[in-house]
C-alpha cells in the first residue's frame, strides 16, 4: 500500500508548490498512471517561522514545527518531510518527536553528492542556512567538505531569495548575478540549499554542477512512499 506523504510547507509557498508538482510529475514519469500517493500539506506561517529563525528562538522553533508534524500524523501521514532546508538545522530534534519516519533533505543531498564523487561543495541558501553548521557536519560524515560564500555574497543571495524568489519574481539580472557569484568559487558542485533557488538556476545554466535539493528530496520521498507497492 502506498504511504501518505505529509509535507510541512509554506516555507515558502513558492517551493511548496514545486514539491507538489515534482512529486506528482515524477510519479507519472515512472509509472504512466494517476495512482498518485496521497499528499497532505500543512502550510506554516512563513513570517513567524522566519522570525523564529532570525531571532534564534530555537526551542519555540522546534515546538512550532513539532506541533505541525503531529497534526500531519493525526491526519494520516505515514512519512513526513519539511519542504525547506533551514528547518533541518533542528531535524534530529523534530524527528525524535515524530511517530512516523521523516526524510532529511540534507542526508538525501549528501548521499547524492557522494554518488557523484564530489569532494568540495559550495553551500548557497538563506543566511540562516549558510551560517549554520548542519550541512557542514552532515557532509563531513560522508567525507566531503562544504564551504560557504563570503559575507557580502551571503547578503546578496539572501536578498535574492527573500525579496524576489519567495514571491515568485524571477529576473534575468538576478540569475546572471547568482551565476557570477557561484562561479567565483573553486568547488566541485553547488548545493542549492534553499528550495527556491532551483527556480532561479538549473544545470543548463551553469558550468558548475548544481545539486537541486528539492528534486533530490522528492525522489527519496517518493521512493519511500512507494516501497513494497510497485
Amino acid at each position: 500500500m502506498k504511504k501518505t506523504i505529509g509535507i510541512i510547507g509554506g516555507i515558502s509557498a513558492a517551493s511548496t508548490l514545486q514539491y507538489y508538482k515534482k512529486l506528482t510529475a515524477l510519479y507519472y514519469e515512472r509509472y504512466q498512471d494517476y495512482y498518485y500517493p496521497e499528499i497532505l500539506i500543512h502550510s506554516l506561517d512563513f513570517q513567524y517561522f522566519t522570525d523564529l529563525e532570525n531571532e534564534k528562538r530555537t526551542q519555540e522553533y522546534i515546538d512550532y514545527i513539532s506541533i505541525k508534524v503531529r497534526g500531519l500524523e493525526r491526519a494520516g501521514a505515514k512519512v513526513i518531510i519539511m519542504a525547506a532546508n533551514s528547518p533541518h538545522s533542528v531535524f534530529k530534534e523534530i524527528e525524535s518527536r515524530s511517530n512516523v519516519p521523516m526524510i532529511s533533505i540534507v542526508d538525501s543531498t549528501a548521499l547524492k553528492s557522494k554518488e557523484k564523487h564530489y569532494k568540495k561543495l559550495l553551500l548557497t541558501g538563506i543566511k540562516y542556512t549558510m551560517q549554520s553548521s548542519f550541512y557542514h557536519e552532515t557532509f563531513k560524515q560522508y567525507g566531503m567538505k562544504v564551504i560557504t560564500p563570503t559575507e557580502d555574497h551571503q547578503d546578496e543571495i539572501n536578498s535574492m531569495i527573500f525579496d524576489e524568489l519567495v514571491i515568485q519574481h524571477f529576473y534575468k539580472n538576478t540569475k546572471d548575478r547568482f551565476n557570477e557569484i557561484i562561479n567565483s568559487y573553486n568547488v566541485d558542485a553547488i548545493i542549492l540549499g534553499c528550495t527556491e533557488l532551483p527556480l532561479l538556476l538549473s544545470n543548463d545554466d551553469s558550468r558548475i554542477p548544481l545539486l537541486d535539493t528539492i528534486s533530490i528530496h522528492v525522489e527519496k520521498t517518493l521512493d519511500y512512499a512507494l516501497t513494497k507497492f510497485y
